[in-house]
């Protein structure tokens, strides 16, 4: 039985190597977004000691770098509590176990510094309106449901902020304004949970609020609720630092086409705008989130929720704002290619989602499945669709200005070898024209100068040097850019090196 068991996993390994082997090798765009999620709800930081904890983290942003990963969206509130130093809220359960109970370190500061070590964004997560899982026994004096009971609504044994109170509403904004004020994060996250997920014959315990709000229609009313938070959010974010981005990680049918809504995705499902009651569209098109990652975690040829079908869909009507598409790794390598059943769905998905203009991007679901190379996802990237570093894309409705390009790049000799050098123009710059990071391109002998292309992208570095590799010979032609924190890319600086 072994042999066979051994035979059979051999093969499987073997098939999907050369399924990957035959993949044509395609040209990586040089903008796009490559986030993964890194939760903590699932309980895998549960118990962990600061060492373990780190190394943890540390190994899978390494393996994520691997794969040209830019963007990690990681998650500090998972039921009113904190991944962080929090004054107003507690420390989570979801790392020594008991809510209120410091780790005696802050894993969201040693987030922000390792991600940016490795020229990944940092988008600091919040769930707004979880208060309690189901698996919580006990919360904290410091919890706002102990401190505000008559502000929560339990419902199948989770806790809810009331989305109909405006008190909810300033603290979660208060929150978002902490993180944002002490934390040098890039993004500002939230995801699909609104309105709790309904469960057939429950009702969510509102129609006090409801009754005194004078509202007619109830579905509207509780849209109107998140609406206002979704508008205050944006504000405090915009407010407090312009540069941080504010996205939202919608659940992945946002209507199903209907007589009453002709225009909604040909699926049949739960719908983010009818049973969370997050009318996304509407805050993509007022311009409330700077970008949107619906959940589009089913495969090809779901019944329910076609892959395809809602790649499409999302392409056409969300396109007012940057689109990237939420990804869920096991799924995925799961699922066999409809045309191709000797190999996962990967590739196939991959070239759907840029088939589609508007499309900039993904974000893998989880991050700890894609850096452990699930179905050898990992790898499939790496050498395939990520095979190149990528710039993110760029948010012109927040700041479309080029930061002024680099002066006096030379060669100079260092006891390290040769090394290319350049000075900064930062002085009276605004923050937002700053220079973030360089980018550093060469070109062999002969080669056209194109810096619309990464496949020359040597170096992306907060440095203003770069060192040029012992190995490397003959002539060559360097150029290095900068970038500002919304990584708009300035003119280009050559100097040319001989060897």
């Amino acid at each position: 039985m072994k042999f066979f068991y051994r035979l059979t996993l051999f093969l499987c390994v073997l098939m999907t190597a050369l399924c990957v082997a035959s993949q044509t090798v395609v040209d990586s765009p040089k903008r796009e977004f490559r986030g993964a999620w890194i939760q903590a709800v699932n309980g895998q930081f549960m118990n962990m000691d600061e060492q373990q904890m780190k190394d943890y983290l540390v190994t899978m942003l390494d393996n994520l770098q691997i794969a040209n990963v830019n963007a990690i969206i990681f998650q500090v509130r998972v039921e009113g509590d904190a991944l962080y130093d929090s004054p107003y809220e507690p420390w989570t359960r979801y790392i020594t176990g008991v809510q209120g109970v410091s780790p005696g370190w802050d894993p969201l500061a040693f987030m922000v510094d390792e991600a940016h070590k490795r020229n990944m964004e940092l988008h600091a997560w919040i769930n707004p309106y979880r208060a309690c899982t189901k698996g919580t026994k006990k919360v904290a004096s410091s919890h706002q449901s102990s401190l505000h009971p008559e502000r929560f609504i339990a419902y199948e044994g989770q806790l809810y902020f009331n989305p109909a109170l405006k008190e909810n509403r300033d603290h979660i904004c208060m929150i978002a304004k902490d993180i944002v004020t002490r934390y040098d994060v890039d993004g500002l996250h939230i995801d699909d949970y609104f309105y709790p997920y309904p469960v057939k014959g429950k009702e969510f315990d509102d129609a006090k609020d409801f009754k005194q709000s004078g509202a007619v229609n109830q579905g509207d009313w509780r849209r109107e609720n998140v609406n206002r938070l979704i508008l205050q959010l944006h504000n405090t974010v915009r407010g407090t630092k312009p540069w941080v981005k504010f996205g939202v990680s919608p659940f992945g049918i946002y209507r199903n086409a209907s007589d009453s809504y002709a225009a909604g995705s040909a699926t049949n499902g739960l719908q983010g705008y009818n049973d969370l009651y997050a009318d996304v569209l509407y805050w993509i098109n007022e311009g409330w989130v700077d970008y949107c990652i619906p959940q589009l975690y089913w495969e090809m040829g779901h019944k329910a929720a076609d892959y395809e079908t809602l790649v499409h869909w999302w392409a056409k009507n969300a396109f007012n704002r940057p689109l990237y598409i939420g990804q869920d790794v096991n799924r995925t390598v799961r699922a066999s290619d409809i045309n191709n059943p000797s190999r996962h769905q990967l590739p196939a998905k991959m070239e759907i989602q840029r088939s589609e203009p508007s499309v900039k991007g993904s974000c893998l679901w989880d991050a700890a499945s894609a850096a452990n190379n699930a179905g050898r996802y990992r790898d499939v990237l790496q050498q395939y669709y990520h095979r190149y570093p990528a710039l993110m894309p760029v948010y012109p409705f927040i700041d479309k200005q080029a930061p002024k390009k680099v002066k006096g790049v030379r060669l100079i000799e260092t006891a390290d070898g040769k090394t290319l050098v350049w000075i900064a123009r930062d002085k009276k710059v605004s923050p937002m024209d700053k220079a973030w990071r360089y980018v550093v391109y060469c070109f062999a002998e002969g080669e056209a100068v194109d810096l619309g292309s990464p496949k020359n992208i040597v170096s992306i570095t907060p440095s203003t040097y770069y060192r040029i590799p012992a190995n490397e010979s003959g002539k060559r032609t360097y150029v290095v850019t900068v970038l500002d924190r919304m990584q708009n890319e300035s003119k280009g600086t050559k100097c040319k090196v001989k060897k």
